[in-house]
């Protein structure tokens, strides 16, 4: 047993603090990046990725992230055929295929490599990143895909970061237990408050030329950019992008046919396994819970205000571009919470 004593801290932990800036406009601000990846291949775009969640990762949402150049990691119940049908080339160029580590999973990315030519990022995605087996398969899916954008994930220390990359990821996903949807910090005990894992594992990574990035843990705006300010990459959002027109999940319907909710949902919740896996399995418990999120029209306002916020904050510590944010951003940690967080 080892007690480790380091302050860490959560988004809501800190602020960042304000600088004098030669900026005068947040239009001034550049909030796209230029990315060439360990591996090869290259990206450009606003780093910000809707969550490869079966409510947030739609089609839907990529029509509507991809005009921004930003980023939507697709579920992967989403099928090949729709994707090539609904999405334009344009459009496929800023989305990735999302898979676990399932025989399905296998099935699919080993089959054959003809259906994801035009599609540049790969999502190895599963809750727990800390497996050998998970280690061996990034290794095997690189092996096959010497070409893609790999993002593998989700850990939340540096180590594994480490060993993710060099196993043949470009992006390693950074987040246990912070998401709104998500219960692993209290039925299983376990996680790293988000931020901290961000700076440790950024560091990690730009050692070795590789990115991060942020998953979970941002409740609005001002997360986003403490996120990009404690030096990730890539930030990935699933909580704000629910309860929008391009969201997936059930409909809450008034009296008068007026939508009024939408559901949202871990991909650990109940409402998932028995959605996808016929129930929860003996051995396993729920670590997600299904939440009932305010009905909030198209996501175009919400992605307006994100970027917005990003701008803002970039002008108040005068970083010219996103690049620039964590050199320009000093943290003053505070004793309150300033977000509003989902209730059970």
């Amino acid at each position: 047993m080892l007690i480790n004593n380091e302050i860490h801290l959560d988004y809501c932990d800190v602020l960042i603090r304000p600088k004098r800036s030669t900026l005068t406009s947040r239009a001034d601000v550049d909030l796209k990046r230029y990315f060439k990846f360990y591996w090869g291949g290259e990206w450009s775009g606003v780093p910000i990725a809707a969550a490869n969640m079966d409510t947030t990762g739609t089609l839907e949402m990529a029509r509507r992230f991809s005009p921004h150049k930003m980023l939507t990691c697709l579920s992967k119940y989403v099928s090949v055929d729709d994707i090539k049908l609904q999405l334009t080339d344009n459009e496929r160029r800023n989305v990735a295929i999302s898979i676990g580590m399932s025989q399905g999973d296998r099935d699919i990315i080993f089959s054959s490599d003809e259906w994801i030519k035009e599609i540049p990022f790969i999502c190895i995605d599963i809750a727990n990143g800390y497996t050998q087996k998970f280690l061996e398969f990034v290794r095997e899916v690189r092996d096959m895909y010497s070409d893609k954008i790999i993002i593998a994930g989700n850990v939340a220390t540096s180590e594994m970061t480490e060993a993710l990359i060099l196993a043949g990821a470009d992006i390693v996903k950074i987040g246990i237990g912070g998401g709104s949807a998500c219960l692993t910090r209290r039925i299983a005990g376990v996680g790293v408050p988000q931020l901290s894992a961000v700076i440790s594992c950024a560091d990690a990574a730009h050692g070795l030329g590789g990115h991060i990035m942020a998953d979970g843990g941002c409740t609005c705006p001002g997360d986003v950019a403490k996120a990009f300010g404690g030096g990730s990459d890539f930030t990935m959002l699933g909580g704000m992008l629910a309860g929008h027109k391009e969201s997936g999940g059930d409909e809450v319907v008034d009296d008068r046919g007026e939508i009024t909710h939408k559901s949202f949902y871990g991909m650990s919740s109940e409402t998932a396994m028995d959605k996808y896996s016929g129930g929860i399995a003996t051995y396993r418990t729920s670590e997600g819970r299904t939440l009932k999120v305010p009905y909030k029209g198209s996501v175009v306002k919400t992605i307006q205000s994100i970027l917005g916020g990003l701008r803002s904050a970039c002008t108040y510590c005068g970083a010219n571009n996103l690049k620039a944010l964590p050199k320009c951003c000093t943290f003053l940690r505070v004793n309150t919470q300033l977000n509003t967080v989902f209730e059970d």
